[in-house]
């Protein structure tokens, strides 16, 4: 199938059936999630992978009892760094001059503007930036598990202040951003299932010029 059939296919599905997602499927799912473009290859976010139901069952009144939390299979925490360090951005250039077999100093100078450009931005700023980043690994996250028919389910709507205690992100120096439900439909009891998909017409999305 194609990833427009795919993408037809996937919803936000809203009642899982509690079956497991094989882990393979589920790594292939981070591993895109890996590979996703990210501004100046910084990768400023990670993700936790989380399959402890104890845990599950904790997290369930933070996102306001949403049932996919625990009926699903595994829930993904997309969490940004907090904000930019000049040590991280070094080591991130330094780790990456090293897998290529290139120059210590190679872009040096790209590097210092870089840092100094986000040094003079806000922390609230720098984190925003940061999640920006993270979405877009989300999205792509969206699209593998459609690509191997495991069902997901985005979720925004969450206590990320109490998520971050009990998941202790702040010790990493990260916020959640965003939340990914795996697991399967349960077709007899989601009332989405079965509706028809709607989008904005793309005569109406694209705007040509």
């Amino acid at each position: 199938m194609s990833i427009l059939d795919n993408l037809n296919w996937r919803y936000a599905t809203k009642k899982m059936n509690g079956t497991p997602v094989e882990q393979e499927k589920v790594d292939f799912i981070l591993e895109a999630a890996r590979l996703a473009p990210t501004s100046s290859g910084l990768q400023p976010f990670r993700i936790i992978e989380i399959t402890d139901p104890k845990l599950k069952e904790q997290i369930l009144p933070i996102a306001y009892n949403q049932s996919q939390i625990v009926d699903g299979s595994h829930l993904l925490v997309f969490a940004a760094y907090d904000k930019y360090t000049k040590e991280r951005i070094d080591n991130t250039f330094a780790w990456q001059n090293n897998e290529r077999n290139l120059p210590e100093d190679f872009a040096a100078d790209y590097k210092n503007n870089l840092w100094a450009t986000y040094s003079q931005l806000s922390e609230d700023t720098q984190f925003n930036h940061a999640a920006r980043q993270a979405y877009i690994a989300f999205g792509i996250a969206i699209a593998a598990a459609a690509e191997l028919k495991v069902d997901a389910t985005p979720m925004e709507g969450f206590n990320s202040a109490e998520l971050d205690k009990l998941l202790q992100l702040s010790e990493l120096n990260l916020k959640s951003v965003t939340i990914l439900a795996l697991g399967n439909r349960d077709e007899e009891n989601d009332w989405l299932v079965n509706l028809k998909k709607v989008r904005v017409h793309q005569d109406d999305f694209v705007i040509r010029k």
